[in-house]
């Protein structure tokens, strides 16, 4: 039995062989092809054992092994989840959610990687490979809690460090050697022609004025007549 160093975690990816079964030959050329690291051709022979028996564990199981070389996690899932319920074997079964606990982990999902080992040990408590991975995804589980925790803290130092500048920024400044500089209105440019004929305007206007105070003091005086 061997096992494969990958990504810090340890893969139980060897694969296994079947008897007396029709679909045992295209098994065997898969395995033979799988151990020459060519995983792409002993895909094609694990599919063909499917054709022959869709229930077969070991054709389910393999094509997940080569599917998972291949980068393919999330075909790896969906086989390795199809041979759970086609074994009452326990070593099988560790061995399935032992692989099921490495695509989890190769896609991020620690928890559920944390989970699947947990299973896995379940049916096999003296798997030390299955150990070493569950104490991995812990470690990183917790890893990753405290960079969240600490980037929470971070977001939360910054936060209050931009409020403070936006108080100083909103805060008068008193230097009392420098005086604000405020805008002046421009005047608006007016040639001579134009300054002489609104004086003279102006002064008819007031000479309009005056004219009409005049005419009114000459109107009729009001007479009033008291009784006595």
């Amino acid at each position: 039995m061997k096992f494969f160093q990958y990504i810090s975690f340890l893969l139980l990816l060897f694969p296994l062989s079947v008897i007396a079964q029709k679909e045992s030959d295209d098994i065997r050329a898969g395995n033979r092809l799988y151990k020459e690291k060519k995983y792409t051709e002993a895909e094609i022979e694990y599919r063909k054992a499917l054709q022959k028996n869709n229930k077969s564990f070991e054709a389910n199981y393999n094509l997940g092994n080569a599917l998972f070389r291949q980068g393919k996690y999330d075909k790896a899932f969906e086989h390795y989840k199809n041979a759970l319920p086609l074994t009452s074997d326990k070593q099988k079964t560790a061995y399935d959610f032992h692989n099921l606990g490495n695509t989890f982990m190769s896609g991020g999902k620690i928890e559920e990687a944390i989970s699947a080992y947990k299973t896995a040990l379940k049916n096999n408590p003296k798997d030390n490979e299955t150990r070493y991975n569950l104490a991995y995804a812990m470690s990183q589980l917790k890893k990753q809690q405290q960079d969240q925790n600490q980037n929470q803290n971070d977001n939360g130092n910054d936060k209050d460090q931009n409020q403070n500048q936006d108080n100083e920024k909103q805060q008068p400044k008193n230097n009392p050697d420098k005086k604000e500089e405020q805008p002046q209105p421009q005047q608006p440019q007016m040639s001579k022609e134009n300054a002489q004929q609104i004086l003279e305007a102006l002064q008819q206007d007031e000479l309009d004025t005056q004219e009409k105070a005049k005419n009114a003091q000459k109107r009729t005086v009001r007479k009033t007549d008291k009784d006595w």
